[in-house]
């Protein structure tokens, strides 16, 4: 297992209780919610970055939604705007822009001729192919001294939190 620093050094993690006495369940929670704020703000970097690679004038929302599409395979507006919790106007702004590109295409819903499913164009997969190939790369290579049990209980610690907020109403399938 990989050796960790103490997670009560991490800033705001002292919760003390009367006499001097700190609580760990505190603490613990403390140093969670930094590795987390300092994970989710690397994250958008890497998003940006991503959707960069794709298209200059491409926003991360505009790559979550490309993500998503090609996790899922055709969909239609309204479910892709439930799958990322925004509403339906702003998904199809999105939408548009990636329509433009050449990226995807709309298509008559085979269950429902009056809905329309977006799909991935050839172009837009090909994309999509090279650019998540090269973050999987960029995880092989950070994670790489990492034992596959370290990695194994990584992933089922961060499914286990996403399970408690998708408990909570949060939505269910969130852009990789």
């Amino acid at each position: 297992m990989v050796a960790m620093s103490n997670p009560a050094e991490a800033p705001g993690t002292t919760a003390a209780f009367p006499g001097g006495a700190e609580d760990p369940a505190d603490a613990a929670l403390a140093a969670v919610e930094h590795q987390l704020s300092l994970l989710l703000r690397r994250a958008r970097a890497v998003s940006q970055q991503l959707s960069r690679q794709v298209h200059p004038d491409m926003e991360p929302a505009a790559y979550g939604l490309l993500s998503v599409i090609r996790r899922k395979g055709p969909i239609r507006l309204t479910e892709l705007a439930s799958c990322i919790g925004v509403g339906k106007p702003s998904v199809s702004r999105q939408i548009a822009f990636l329509e433009n590109l050449g990226l995807v295409s709309k298509e008559a819903d085979p269950l429902d001729g009056r809905a329309q499913s977006i799909r991935l164009t050839a172009k837009g997969e090909d994309k999509m192919h090279q650019v998540q190939d090269a973050r999987r790369e960029v995880f092989r290579e950070r994670l790489s001294e990492w034992p596959a049990e370290d990695l194994q209980a990584l992933a089922a610690y961060m499914g286990r939190l996403n399970a408690t907020y998708e408990r909570d109403g949060f939505p269910r399938d969130e852009p990789a």
